[in-house]
């Protein structure tokens, strides 16, 4: 009965089987992918901000989530921005965060702030944090210098009557847009205030003076422009604390004069070594002069008695023998 059964069923009859499998699978695929995007279709007719099906099946099979796209895309229409869905996908591509830069892009239009998508998907790609450079654009932060991360607690400098001060500042900036990409980060602003404090203390005639006029230490590094090729713009420098440190100069002139004390000690030693070299060369001299007849007996008898008449007349001063 099988083998009449199979005679009966036709090579035709079986491809079409196939084909229809085949199709059923297809379609099956095809219900499941549009069963996923259909409510971001919805979702974006209704929010004014239209994505074509074929798009948001095409975002599929790219691997771009069409859910960042259209809700990113919703979020813009609604803020008054219009950004087509492909310029989110090649951000996406190129590993950029689109999520961060919409958001940045919606703050700086309500700010005010000229921040095209060229401009803030080439600060995201930069490895910059869009978002949180136009929040520093709108407000303001404060940077300490030093930085705690530095390990210091002050900024020491040294007056010109060698008082050493101690400073802490605190600098205001804002982040400037159009140098975010290639403009230096904190830390060059953190090193360039710390520079200016120490020119501005070392230039200083005395420690009183700086004391006084704290503020001489802001405007001096203000008027130095500081903020030039950085991504940001210095408001204000604050100094937010300076105090008195060590005597620097007394420090310095008690380790010269102590250098100049084993100077002249190694110079009298050299002298010293000298006086014993020719003392040794007394012996030698008047056994030269008691060999030649120079010098008679009796006459080296009186000269080693007034030598001893010395050095027994020093014993009773107190004095040292002299050589």
């Amino acid at each position: 009965m099988i083998h009449t059964l199979a005679q009966t069923v036709s090579p035709g009859t079986i491809l079409l089987w196939i084909f229809l499998g085949v199709l059923a699978l297809v379609g099956l695929f095809l219900f499941f992918m549009l069963l996923g995007v259909l409510k971001l279709y919805v979702q974006a007719l209704f929010s004014d901000a239209k994505v074509g099906m074929l798009d948001l099946i095409m975002m599929r099979l790219r691997k771009v989530p069409p859910e960042v796209v259209v809700l990113n895309r919703i979020s813009a229409k609604k803020a008054g921005l219009d950004i087509p869905t492909d310029l989110m996908e090649a951000h996406y591509l190129a590993r950029g965060n689109v999520s961060r830069v919409v958001a940045a892009m919606i703050a700086a239009d309500k700010a005010e702030i000229a921040l095209p998508w060229n401009r803030a998907t080439a600060i995201d790609l930069a490895g910059r944090d869009i978002l949180d450079a136009v929040q520093t654009s709108v407000n303001p932060k404060v940077i300490d210098c030093p930085s705690t991360a530095s390990g210091k607690t002050t900024i020491d400098a040294v007056a010109k009557d060698g008082i050493q001060l101690r400073a802490k500042a605190r600098v205001t900036v804002r982040t400037a847009i159009s140098r975010l990409v290639g403009g230096a980060t904190e830390e060059t602003i953190i090193a360039r205030v710390g520079e200016g404090i120490i020119t501005t203390i070392g230039s200083a005639e005395d420690h009183k003076s700086v004391l006084e006029n704290p503020d001489r230490i802001s405007k001096t590094v203000l008027a130095k422009g500081l903020d030039s090729g950085t991504a940001f713009e210095i408001l204000s420098i604050d100094i937010a604390d300076i105090d008195v440190g060590e005597n620097i100069g007394a420090q310095l002139q008690a380790a010269q004069a102590e250098a100049d004390t084993k100077r002249f000690q190694a110079q009298a030693e050299q002298r010293r070594a000298l006086v014993v070299l020719s003392e040794a060369d007394v012996p030698k001299a008047v056994a030269e002069s008691l060999r030649t007849g120079k010098l008679g007996l009796m006459d080296y008898y009186r000269m080693q008695n007034m030598m001893a008449d010395t050095q027994m007349r020093s014993a009773i001063g107190g004095t040292p023998p002299q050589s």
